[in-house]
């Protein structure tokens, strides 16, 4: 049998909630420590997997059981959380975004280097099996080079409760940190080239939520093929629609509930909004990302198509549509047993198997240079050259 990787956590909040069925469901994955500054969400992981809980990042990154360590905290606290997961010889899944700066995610590389520990970045979208599906079938040639690709994915991202922090930019909040991590990971594993420069434009459009809820970018890519990607999470129209109802996280949508993330937030104050974006973590109080008995699909990020020289392809939640030069057709994706196993996939194979991750640091840093070209191209109204790419 397969010797299960000793996953300790450091951050119980919304991002592990949506890890955790895959945590769990994976026999790969041993969850054996945890550390949060919230107490109940510690008492109920030390309860739930009769685990060691810390109160102290430093702490558990040196506890001997643990082998990799899975980043969780909130962006700004990342940079720290790395350098004493490699200083204590731990491998290093961190959430997207890397960093909030290019600094920040180089010194993180380093200091994984240094160690000799495996960095990865993620969970990002481009982890998920239609994805990788299309990337895959590219790379026979069967369809010729990419030539161009269109992204758009319309949520309701920014009426989703936050903390304070989530609605300011300069301290990584707004859709191009969070969201446009996911795009940007998408484009670039399909491209399958060295993005070149970004031209943007971006969305404030709330004064009551003052950060970016929008964007438009053009990336031109070094073989002379380019993307288009949008996003608004400004909850009005839903992307959903064009993905037959199946949700980002791979389950069934009921359109009769639209209006519903604005509707929750109207009249509350900021600490109203604080109690219910806790709800949504792990916690006594914490909402379950899954529901029992769930249908599931693959994940997704919106409408995506990948235009060939001799077909387009379209990755679905349960397919690839393969628009060829004289018909169509699909290729079928297994149903997923376990959400999000191919994230599993990359982390075992390089903890266990000394696997360089395709979804490395230095992968990171090239989708945090593109956001941050993003957000610079939308102020100062001109195209951003890029120096990080891989």
């Amino acid at each position: 049998m397969t010797a299960p990787l000793n996953l300790g956590i450091i951050g119980l909040g919304r991002a592990f909630t949506l890890m955790l069925p895959t945590f769990m469901a994976d026999p790969r994955i041993a969850l054996v420590a945890a550390h949060d500054p919230r107490a109940d969400a510690r008492l109920r992981f030390a309860q739930e997997f009769e685990a060691d809980v810390f109160e102290d990042a430093d702490a558990l990154c040196a506890d001997p059981d643990v082998e990799a360590v899975y980043i969780a905290s909130p962006h700004q606290f990342h940079l720290n959380h790395v350098k004493l997961a490699a200083k204590h010889g731990k491998h290093v899944l961190v959430e997207k975004p890397m960093a909030l700066t290019l600094e920040d995610c180089r010194e993180m590389i380093a200091a994984a280097k240094t160690a000799n520990v495996k960095l990865l970045v993620g969970h990002s979208h481009s982890y998920d099996l239609p994805y990788l599906t299309a990337r895959a079938m590219i790379a026979t040639g069967q369809y010729g080079r990419v030539r161009m690709i269109n992204a758009l994915n319309f949520t309701d991202f920014l009426y989703r409760p936050r903390r304070p922090e989530e609605l300011d930019t300069a301290k990584g909040g707004g859709v191009v940190f969070s969201q446009a991590a996911h795009q940007v990971d998408i484009v670039r594993l399909l491209a399958q080239a060295k993005a070149t420069s970004v031209r943007a434009f971006t969305g404030n459009w709330d004064a009551a939520r003052n950060t970016e809820g929008a964007y438009s970018a053009q990336i031109k890519f070094e073989d002379g093929s380019f993307a288009s990607l949008t996003y608004s999470g400004y909850a009005h129209f839903d992307s959903d629609e064009f993905m037959g109802w199946w949700s980002e996280l791979g389950q069934g949508r009921d359109a009769s509930s639209y209006g519903r993330a604005r509707l929750n937030l109207r009249g509350a104050s900021a600490t109203d909004e604080i109690a219910m974006k806790n709800t949504r973590a792990y916690g006594f109080a914490g909402s379950e990302a899954f529901r029992a008995g769930d249908e599931l699909a693959h994940n997704h990020f919106g409408f995506v198509v990948v235009s060939c020289e001799r077909a387009d392809l379209r990755p679905l939640p349960r397919e690839v549509l393969v628009y060829g030069d004289d018909a169509r057709h699909r290729e079928e994706l297994p149903a997923p047993i376990i959400p999000r196993a191919e994230v599993v996939d990359e982390l075992y194979g390089a903890a266990k198997s000394g696997k360089q991750p395709l979804h490395s640091g230095e992968w990171g840093l090239a989708t945090l240079e593109i956001c941050l070209a993003i957000l610079e191209s939308g102020r100062i109204g001109s195209e951003v050259g890029l120096n990080w790419q891989v």
